[in-house]
């Protein structure tokens, strides 16, 4: 066993005492890596947040990674796989981050410090996208017009309620005959009952009828048809 081999397969132990449910050995075939050797599938989530209270992540992606012939001082074989809610643009851009980032960790073990930048990564690429759904909501809320208007007393009641009735009053007087005005503006002494103001009143239209009927000429038709 040379030296290489010694180093990766204590790296390997060392990733499944640390992350437990979260590696598993898949066939290359599955690995999507052009390789022989053996492949490895992490499932990462974003950094654990005190303040996330949900057990579910919203997002999840599957780091595979294939030891090389002279691993560590050649990069691994890495593939990003979308496991929740990642596009594959945003897998491409990780892809080159953690391949960059290997190169320069070139030399010593490097797959739990690539775990540990995905989480990061993930984190702030989709914590980013929560604050700006949380400033639009409150845009949102800014845009909302609370109606403002002058608080509803009770003494401004009753004047509104006093200016009402004056108004009221007014139209009233406007619709009623000069007759029912003169009797409502009368003293109460001198006012007609409302059965002397009718039977007045109907004296009064029968008086100026009767001229008329009186004016009215007998025609005798008995001449129309002879």
């Amino acid at each position: 066993v040379s030296d290489y081999e010694q180093e990766q397969d204590m790296e390997i132990e060392a990733l499944e005492a640390i992350l437990m449910d979260d590696i598993k050995e898949i066939h290359s075939a599955e690995s999507g890596l052009n390789t022989s050797k053996r492949c490895f599938l992490i499932t990462i989530s974003p950094q654990d947040d005190e303040a996330d209270e949900s057990p579910i992540p919203s997002v999840q992606v599957g780091l595979i990674f294939s030891h090389t012939e002279k691993y560590p001082d050649e990069i691994p074989l890495l593939n990003i796989i979308s496991l929740k809610g990642v596009e594959r643009r945003d897998l491409q851009s990780l892809k080159e981050k953690l391949e960059q980032e290997a190169t320069e960790n070139l030399g010593m073990a490097m797959i739990y410090s690539l775990v540990t930048s995905t989480k990061e990564w993930l984190s702030e690429r989709f914590s980013q996208d929560s604050g700006l759904d949380a400033v639009v909501d409150e845009s949102a809320k800014d845009e909302i017009i609370t109606p403002h208007g002058e608080a509803v007393t009770v003494d401004a009641f009753l004047a509104w309620r006093e200016r009402y009735e004056a108004e009221l009053a007014l139209e009233r007087a406007k619709l009623m005959p000069d007759s029912a005005l003169l009797m409502a503006a009368a003293p109460k002494e001198k006012r007609l009952t409302g059965r002397q103001w009718f039977e007045s009143g109907r004296a009064a239209s029968k008086g100026s009828s009767a001229p008329a009927e009186e004016e009215e000429e007998d025609i005798d038709f008995e001449d129309d048809f002879e």
